[in-house]
């Protein structure tokens, strides 16, 4: 599957994804990272260099924690990486790390 990396920095551009999605059922996963973690940039850096500068496919939204702390309490987000799956009948949350790497198709 192929996917679509959109970066948010603002909790305002969450907060309308969140709308969105939850007005249209669109599939959509939100990817909690840390600027500061190690697992996280590896994670980061497979992703852009597999999906780039894609303009298709399902959307992953990349949120992270210096830019947007509260986004992290909204999902309860203790550990990271955090990989959330909405769109399904059954929103997924996911943060063992090769379950992560599964989902995302890396």
């Amino acid at each position: 599957m192929k996917h679509q990396l959109k970066f948010l920095s603002k909790e305002n551009e969450l907060n309308k994804v969140l709308k969105q999605q939850k007005r249209t059922q669109e599939r959509c996963k939100l990817l909690f990272t840390s600027l500061w973690d190690s697992p996280s940039d590896t994670l980061i850096s497979k992703l852009k260099e597999r999906y780039g500068e894609s303009d298709r496919g399902e959307p992953v939204y990349i949120i992270n924690s210096f830019y947007m702390p509260h986004s992290f309490v909204i999902f309860s987000t203790t550990k990271i990486p955090h990989l959330i799956k909405l769109g399904d009948q059954d929103d997924i949350s996911e943060d063992y790390l090769p379950s992560i790497y599964r989902k995302l198709g890396l």
